[in-house]
């Protein structure tokens, strides 16, 4: 467990879920700075104000929450302190860091950004997300709720600031300026606008599928902001949605790592008599596969749609074929932490004869992860760029 250092005290923190090995920290410079600056020790203008309503948008894993709780305990009249964010995990971690950390668990309310924002916010702090389109549809959702005397400021690594990021504030709150760097973050400082016209989120996107995949043919897909190739179909999914696995007769089937739920989706419209089953982390995605569903496949067609961490919920020998495509990113690292925990979660869910098809970058080297795992690792096909892989429950 790594210990982050605040004007306010040190805390404890760890991601979720928590691995023995994991080297990855729960928070980075950019929560550093934020948190210091409202601490009013790094900067000319002294403490901000944290009593009123305060919304804590895109926190990673709640190392933002969880200091301003503690900051908080000895106002005994302090408004509600909000985190929202995308990530059923991000929600999980804060949970367990409030505990660890002594805060009053029963003062934070920890909402996703499905969810109906506040009535008022007082101060909004923003932790830059990696997707611009989950930022432009949340601030969007938040503005109604903003006056002029917000306190608005987002924070985040360098490379993660640009020039569409600082316009997006401008255009949806009001003028912005940004800090110095500092160890690579940086602060933006955004004063929303009096009269200011709002105008309803473009988010969700729909878009018809080209021909050439199969049973999604033509069908077309529901994107909320922020899921992965919210836009377009990213070439992953197309080359699987090639190749899926032909079956027939009553099967429990998951999607995992659902997206907007088109394999899925896909898997439903091939085989009417299957179960199937959209798992995610992501609020966005869970919601943007239930719409893709229902769309395409009859509302008598069972299925169910469910927030996640991987498989580790589904009971243990109930599943006959799960598909997925698994990311290699947590936000900005590079990890297959998540690809191995979708695959042993994987195995523990399958029936005997049970299979799991993966597609992913031929130079992940998934192969060898799932023959250490199964036992057994099949290609099914590749090209250039992917590889199908599939693996068997004996």
């Amino acid at each position: 467990m790594n210990r982050l250092t605040t004007p306010w005290g040190e805390f404890g923190l760890t991601r979720f879920p928590e691995l023995p090995r994991d080297t990855l920290r729960a928070w980075d410079t950019a929560d550093e700075y934020l948190l210091r600056y409202l601490a009013g020790t790094d900067g000319d203008t002294g403490p901000t104000d944290l009593s009123g309503t305060v919304v804590v948008l895109g926190d990673r894993w709640g190392a933002l929450t969880t200091a301003l709780a503690v900051r908080r305990l000895d106002q005994l009249r302090a408004e509600p302190l909000v985190q929202i964010t995308d990530s059923y995990l991000t929600q999980r971690a804060t949970r367990a860091n409030l505990r660890r950390g002594g805060a009053d668990t029963e003062a934070v309310r920890l909402r996703s950004v499905r969810d109906t924002p506040p009535d008022r916010i007082d101060v909004l702090l923003i932790r830059v997300p990696k997707s611009l389109a989950l930022l432009e549809d949340q601030l969007h959702r938040l503005a109604p709720a903003v006056h002029p005397g917000t306190v608005v400021i987002g924070t985040g690594r360098v490379t993660e600031i640009h020039t569409s990021t600082l316009r997006l504030f401008e255009q949806i709150l009001g003028p912005v300026r940004t800090s110095l760097a500092v160890r690579k973050a940086r602060l933006i400082f955004c004063e929303p606008a009096a009269g200011r016209t709002r105008t309803a989120s473009p988010w969700p996107h729909s878009y018809a599928l080209p021909d050439g995949l199969g049973a999604v043919s033509g069908r077309t897909v529901v994107n909320h902001a922020g899921i992965f190739c919210a836009e377009r179909l990213d070439i992953g999914t197309r080359f699987l949605l090639r190749h899926l696995p032909r079956r027939h007769g009553p099967e429990h089937v998951v999607d995992l790592g659902c997206g907007n739920g088109v394999v899925g989706t896909a898997a439903a419209l091939e085989n009417p008599a299957a179960r199937v089953t959209f798992v995610d982390e992501s609020f966005s995605a869970v919601a943007s596969a239930e719409a893709t569903f229902r769309k395409n496949v009859d509302v008598a067609a069972p299925a169910d749609f469910l927030l996640g961490d991987g498989l580790s919920d589904m009971p243990a020998g109930t599943v006959d074929l799960v598909l997925n495509n698994p990311p290699f990113h947590s936000h900005q690292a590079t990890t297959d932490a998540t690809a191995w925990r979708m695959f042993t979660g994987s195995r523990a869910a399958l029936r005997p004869g049970g299979e799991l098809w993966v597609v992913g970058n031929r130079h992940l080297g998934y192969h060898i992860k799932l023959r250490r795992l199964f036992g057994n690792c099949e290609t099914v096909t590749s090209d250039p760029k992917f590889v199908i892989l599939r693996a068997v429950k004996r």
